[in-house]
């Protein structure tokens, strides 16, 4: 059952105490009643502060144990101020705007809320891609003098699938490659695309062959002389999400992502574009919370990395 607050108004009415916040991810996390994520006993009773001591092995849980909440020292109600903040924002919210309208002190915070968050933006087991699907690469990053070709050095290499749908653009994938090998693509498209549907793509060779994993495959090939149009006009669908996702992180970002955190910003992306045609940030807001219960905890040095943010 989608059980969500339709307004501002409602969420903060709703989420006003940590109580609400808290049974509400208890009720996500465990819909059909509590089970113990160590045994698998219902059950349980209830210690303080929140915990709840599973009956058979005595193993302690929590709403946000086990979660990307996990270990957070912040109320609930600022991270779920936090989550509405962001699925409210069409372009999606930076840091710096998370951390000002939280009233928080560390831009590390908000920073590393948000990128907590977009490890939960990505849904386990989601379905793959089907019908007519249009394929390419793009480069996230500035201009390389002396780098031609399908080549990168400095910048990043992002693979891109486009469902299209009765001539419109359907849902996406995309995801980072380290070079543009048949390996590398065909176990991209392999992820993301069904058995069955046709991929549409130009002449490059390392698409060749894509009949072996079950696909249909479609090659316009391209005259060098007129590349940058004829690949513009033959494979449209797939070059306006690659412009738009340009736009985005220039927009949004400023540009500044660094390469070991861009596929996080493609979840990101990829998440708001395949709901965009929602009219309820609320429902957005519950698909991103329960998402956020089912998937492992990630702290901080994991995020980092022991590298500059």
């Amino acid at each position: 059952m989608e059980d969500y607050p339709r307004t501002s108004l409602e969420f903060q009415s709703r989420f006003s105490t940590e109580e609400a916040c808290r049974d509400y991810l208890m009720q996500l996390r465990w819909p059909n009643g509590f089970v113990c994520p160590n045994c698998g006993e219902r059950e349980f009773w209830e210690a303080t502060r929140g915990r709840l001591v599973c009956a058979a092995c005595r193993s302690q849980s929590t709403a946000i144990s086990g979660t990307i909440f996990a270990g957070t020292r912040k109320p609930l109600r600022m991270w779920f101020h936090a989550i509405w903040q962001v699925v409210s924002e069409k372009n999606g919210a930076s840091a710096m705007s998370v951390k000002q309208a939280l009233g928080l002190r560390s831009y590390a915070t908000s920073w590393t809320w948000l990128h907590k968050l977009r490890r939960a933006m990505v849904r386990p087991g989601r379905d793959r891609l089907n019908g007519l699907v249009e394929v390419d690469e793009t480069y996230v990053g500035g201009v390389e003098s002396g780098v031609y070709g399908r080549k990168v050095s400095e910048k990043s290499l992002v693979a891109m699938a486009v469902e299209v749908r009765s001539g419109r653009i359907g849902r996406i994938r995309l995801n980072c490659l380290e070079a543009v090998t048949r390996p590398q693509l065909h176990g991209f498209l392999r992820a993301c695309v069904a058995p069955g549907s046709t991929i549409h793509t130009d002449g490059f060779r390392a698409y060749r062959t894509l009949e072996k994993w079950g696909f249909e495959h479609q090659v316009s090939n391209l005259i060098a002389s007129e590349e940058k149009d004829a690949a513009t006009k033959q494979l449209p669908h797939v070059h306006r999400v690659a412009s738009l996702l340009k736009r985005w992180l220039l927009g949004t970002h400023q540009g500044a992502t660094k390469h070991r955190h861009l596929p996080y910003y493609l979840d990101e992306f990829t998440f708001r574009f395949n709901r965009r045609t929602s009219r309820s940030r609320g429902k957005l807001f519950w698909r991103l919370l329960q998402q956020a219960v089912e998937i492992e905890p990630t702290y901080y040095r994991d995020i980092v990395g022991g590298t500059d943010h």
